[in-house]
């Protein structure tokens, strides 16, 4: 039943092939078995999915399914849930039962889904690895040895080895797009402003993106569609009709201009990668697409643009959580000083502390001109580059990652090679534009991933261009054989 995607899933649920209470049993056998290899899954709600796989059978046989009425999915813990914890991956909210549900989980439950749990993550999504969990690394399930990618690292390994038929996962600077490369799954992440934010954890409130995770992008729309869509709540999300996104999955590429930036293929891109890509973009060319070389001067500039403008938010975002209203509190504080600093200090990993201070002198007195409103600037140039850009071509492409994925630990004491490793996805936040991550091949066992970038509010596009090239190849298909 597992090899079964999220779309087939949802026939046999509606040809009675099989019940959402027998179909959610079988997921949490397969959690119970697997998740202690991966450790992909911060929270199981064994009995709250049994709950609702019995509610979703009976609202079926009365004829009032939801559009995704029985699938069972689960959550990145950054999405609060009412009733269950919400940790963010971090220390800081390990105790933390969130009293209200995000717009995202509560859509997908108004759908019907059933949650199985809820997966780990990089701590409050500070991480390229998933490494700086609180409840430890998620491993990679090509390799236990290699890290899944970050911070949704938890999301894209429980559906590379079947733990889900699919997940919910948040993009600020590639998470969900680099863990999908390197753990061989389908990662949408829409344009900003498209899927509201509500109850969902701030990291950088200017570029965080919620998005499915999935094993095809026929599944990724299926998701979408749910998600999708204005949000009162959210003062961000956008008033914008949202269109089904299955309905041109089947159209033709042909004649399709895909962009190649001369950025995306430089030195830093590891060759084996840099071939296995090649060999997409030719299956694309026997599609009918034609391919063209573009320019983006200003990508390079993304990295040092983005860890200014992210821990600077970051650095707003995350005073909240001083020890006072909830959260993590050190239990014999002298005074109020005393509770904040130690509070935080306990609560907050290596990596979220790194970028508070890196956020907070770029913010400060005498700096904020020349850091943090410069790198406003180059996000400005950066988004004028993709425009000029998309003024001659339909979408762009590349790696989605520089390298497969790499050991656990092996870039643990050198952060800015870990900042490197979101080179190729930082800049679509930046620009607030929609990407995509399919599977591509495998370098040497491991999986890789290519990307592709829309124009603005363009995600069905995306979708119909990474279903074509899903329909000619078989990428997306493969599973690790542990978990066959």
């Amino acid at each position: 039943m597992h090899t079964k995607t999220l779309s087939e899933l949802k026939t046999g649920l509606a040809k009675a092939e099989f019940s959402s209470v027998e179909l959610t049993e079988y997921y949490l056998q397969r959690i119970e078995r697997h998740n202690p290899d991966l450790n992909c899954f911060i929270t199981t709600t064994a009995e709250l999915a049994r709950k609702l796989a019995i509610e979703a059978d009976q609202k079926r046989k009365k004829g009032d399914a939801g559009s995704l009425n029985g699938i069972p999915i689960a959550h990145k813990d950054i999405f609060c849930t009412e009733g269950v914890r919400t940790s963010c991956g971090s220390r800081m909210l390990d105790n933390f039962i969130a009293p209200y549900e995000s717009t995202v989980t509560a859509k997908l439950a108004q759908a019907g889904v059933v949650m199985l749990g809820k997966t780990n993550m990089d701590e409050f999504a500070m991480g390229s690895s998933n490494e700086t969990s609180f409840y430890g690394p998620v491993k990679n399930p090509w390799d236990f040895e290699r890290v899944p990618g970050g911070s949704s690292g938890g999301s894209a390994a429980a559906v590379a080895a079947r733990l889900a038929p699919a997940t919910t996962g948040t993009d600020t600077g590639g998470s969900i797009r680099q863990p999908a490369s390197l753990c061989n799954v389908t990662g949408l992440k829409p344009t900003y402003g498209r899927v509201s934010r509500y109850g969902m954890i701030a990291f950088a409130s200017s570029l965080d993106q919620g998005g499915p995770m999935a094993a095809t992008a026929e599944d990724c729309a299926l998701l979408l569609n749910v998600m999708a869509g204005l949000d009162a709540k959210d003062s961000t999300s956008v008033d914008l009709p949202v269109p089904d996104y299955s309905a041109n999955l089947n159209k033709s590429i042909k004649g399709l201009k895909i962009g190649l930036p001369k950025q995306f293929f430089d030195s830093g891109l590891d060759q084996n990668v840099a071939r296995s890509i090649q060999q997409a973009l030719d299956e694309y060319k026997v599609a009918g697409a034609k391919l063209m070389e573009i320019d983006l001067p200003n990508m390079p500039l993304s990295v040092p643009a983005y860890y200014v403008v992210a821990p600077a938010e970051c650095s707003s975002n995350l005073s909240r959580f001083d020890g006072v209203r909830y959260g993590y509190r050190v239990s014999d504080p002298q005074d109020l000083e005393d509770m904040y600093k130690r509070s935080r200090g306990e609560g907050f990993g290596a990596e979220v502390k790194r970028r508070i201070m890196i956020g907070t002198y770029a913010l400060s007195a005498g700096y904020y001109d020349a850091y943090y409103k410069k790198a406003q600037q180059l996000r400005r140039l950066i988004s004028d580059d993709f425009k000029q850009a998309f003024t001659k071509v339909d979408v762009i492409m590349g790696p989605a990652s520089p390298t497969t994925a790499f050991k656990i630990g092996e870039k643990s004491d050198d952060p800015v090679a870990m900042y490197l490793s979101d080179i190729y996805t930082i800049a679509v936040n930046l620009a607030g534009l929609p990407g995509i991550t399919i599977p591509a091949g495998f370098v040497q066992g491991l999986p890789t991933g290519l990307q592709i970038i829309g124009k603005h509010f363009d995600e069905a596009r995306l979708l119909n261009v990474a279903h074509q090239y899903q329909q000619r190849t078989d990428w997306h298909q493969q599973v690790p054989n542990i978990f066959k």
